[in-house]
């Protein structure tokens, strides 16, 4: 047996993956003594699907876990290949970086900080079953019988229970890259949670040598004024491309043809894929009239030829998937290094789970990432940051944290697993959140930075500087208040010149920067305007163009609000609750909301339903204060 010399922890993290990391990195510098399992020391981090972060509302994700304390965006910015910012020519709502990885880099860096970090310890350990006390989690329990005690548990365990690979007519136990399937843990699992499967896929990796690029569109980085990470100021590398190709009829036909190969269409695997990140065989049954899709060929590091081909996700032969390849412009003679693949694997139904992401019914047992039904390396480590800060606030006996849905989008996506449920891998998208004029990837740090630094996670050296940043931002928004201009020809040229229209009357800088086609480089042009950071001048510019919209979208929320704080008692039989449709009364037991505002979101809950509630709290309310009298 081994890990004796040290068998009791306040927190122990089951799973170095995303989430894992990330839990494991908030408890540790909440003060917890934190013990992080993973199968395999050298997949640390590991980015089985393509190494690419971020996106439309995932790098929202990631600026928060940034701006709370969180380490996914500094590692990005320190291993990253290429960095894009996209939907440049839309509103900042919907603006989103996006970064091409070195895998390998990413992995080691990760290991270096978690091995780095006071109180986390980091040990390979292949656990088996969880060791309970009634509803209290106490530990775990290892392969070869050793028992590891704790106050909490952060289940991490991404696509690796029961795991089966399944390439053609081939299926096989194994986790992502020929890793260790956690079987006898999920067994152990199944008896106490409700497990259920669901499915994802990679494409095949290609040699870059066999790649003939001259017949692709180029795909260049381009300059973003930040990193990932607040304290990034600036990417100062030289950026490689990635390419991009299309698919077309031939390679239609061909897969076509083999469907009765391949197992998602063979019965082989039984679970649901993302519907956003189909596969290929998916995109030409369920797609008939697109004659082409885009396939982006990515690097996968500095100093390694294996390419990544986003967007033929497949689960076909290898023969099939070769001679699909084939038919592509620039992939005529591509040579597989790793073929495409198929992985089905258990989860829990996120209606298990308490809003701080504790397991309903049992006391100190969290879990985070793909185990609750999502997809995605951000959704994970969003989840993994609130977990363990969750799992550390059990411990240390603090107040827990709860993000709002108009506080973060990872209260959106918290809210949406937990209360909705996910019928298939929960991915996070803008179209998602309600607020998200005001949730943007720009202003994370407002948000969030005082939450982090409220649990211990922003050091004071960082909050200072946030502080003094909104002070400037503030500072500068009063400035460009204060001048004032009034109409004169020379004026009315100078704004000619910039392509806006004249003025008539006395006007601030500010009023003229409402309008969309203004920008404070055009104003310095034309008048004298201090020169700021990018970052402050963004700020501004962003809060005085949208402050009507943002106003509007405030007042929503503070008018959701007076629903979304009214309580819920922790203890309902809604049963009893006369004037409820008896899907409300199911889908209300099922779901134990804590409010009435997560109560209104349950599917199958209708204003009717939430009419009767109103009046039951009411007359309980009526009750407890007849009683107190």
């Amino acid at each position: 047996m081994y890990l004796l010399e040290h068998s009791n922890y306040d927190i122990i993290v089951i799973g170095a993956g995303h989430a894992g990391c990330e839990a494991a990195l908030a408890a540790a510098k909440m003060g917890c003594e934190v013990l992080l399992l993973t199968l395999n020391l050298d997949n640390v981090a590991l980015m089985p699907c393509n190494p690419s972060v971020g996106g439309p509302a995932k790098a929202n994700l990631v600026r928060e876990i940034d701006a709370l304390g969180g380490e996914m965006a500094k590692n990005l910015d320190a291993t990253l290949m290429q960095l894009r910012m996209l939907n440049t020519r839309k509103g900042p709502a919907v603006q989103a970086l996006r970064a091409q990885l070195d895998r390998k880099l990413y992995q080691r860096r990760m290991k270096h900080v978690l091995e780095s970090t006071e109180g986390l310890y980091l040990k390979e350990g292949i656990v088996v079953d969880l060791l309970f006390s009634g509803d209290q989690v106490q530990g775990v329990v290892l392969i070869d019988g050793t028992k590891i005690y704790s106050k909490a548990v952060i289940i991490a365990t991404g696509t690796y229970l029961a795991s089966e690979i399944y390439i053609g007519e081939i299926s096989y136990p194994s986790a992502p890259q020929a890793q260790h399937s956690s079987i006898d843990f999920s067994k152990n699992l199944a008896k106490r949670f409700n497990l259920r499967r669901f499915k994802t896929g990679t494409p095949p990796r290609v040699n870059s040598r066999s790649i003939d690029k001259s017949k692709m569109e180029i795909q260049p980085g381009n300059h973003s004024k930040y990193g990932f990470s607040f304290e990034t100021k600036g990417i100062e590398i030289e950026q490689v491309p990635c390419w991009l190709t299309y698919t077309n009829e031939k390679t239609h036909e061909i897969v076509k043809n083999n469907l009765h190969r391949s197992p998602l269409f063979s019965g082989g695997i039984k679970g649901p894929g993302p519907r956003y990140c189909p596969s290929i065989e998916i995109k030409v049954t369920e797609f008939p009239d697109r004659l082409s899709h885009q396939v982006f060929a990515e690097p996968e590091g500095w100093d390694t030829d294996e390419v990544y081909l986003s967007g033929v996700s497949t689960s076909l032969p290898v023969e099939v998937q070769l001679e699909m390849l084939k038919t592509i412009p620039g992939l005529e003679n591509a040579e597989i290094m790793r073929p495409g693949y198929a992985i089905e694997y258990d989860c829990l139904d996120p209606l298990d789970l308490e809003n701080t992401l504790k397991v309903k019914g049992a006391q100190g047992l969290y879990t985070a990432g793909q185990i609750n039904g999502t997809s995605g390396y951000e959704e994970a480590a969003g989840q993994g940051l609130v977990a363990g800060i969750n799992a550390a606030c059990f411990c240390l006996g603090k107040e827990p944290l709860v993000l709002k849905r108009s506080e973060a989008y990872i209260g959106v996506m918290i809210d949406d697993l937990v209360t909705k449920g996910t019928l298939e891998p929960y991915r996070i998208m803008t179209s998602r959140a309600e607020y998200r004029l005001i949730l943007r990837q720009d202003n994370a740090d407002q948000r969030l930075t005082p939450i982090g630094y409220h649990y211990g996670l922003i050091s004071e050296e960082r909050y200072q500087k946030f502080q003094q940043k909104q002070i400037t931002i503030d500072s500068f928004i009063e400035e460009l208040k204060g001048i004032e201009i009034n109409p004169s020809n020379e004026i009315n040229e100078a704004l000619k010149e910039i392509g806006t229209a004249p003025i008539s009357r006395k006007t601030s800088l500010a009023d003229l920067l409402r309008r969309p086609e203004v920008s404070i480089p055009q104003l310095r042009k034309a008048f004298s305007i201090n020169e700021m950071d990018e970052e402050i001048e963004e700020q501004a510019e962003i809060t005085l163009k949208y402050s009507g919209y943002i106003a509007k979208q405030q007042q929503a929320i503070e008018r959701f609000q007076k629903i979304e704080e009214v309580r819920l008692p922790e203890s309902v039989d809604y049963s009893k609750i006369e004037g409820l449709s008896r899907e409300a009364r199911e889908k209300l037991a099922r779901v134990a909301p804590r409010t009435l505002g997560q109560a209104s979101r349950i599917s199958g809950v209708t204003p009717a339903d939430i009419s009767v509630l109103m009046v039951f709290i009411e007359q309980r309310r009526g009750v407890q204060n007849g009683k107190n009298s």
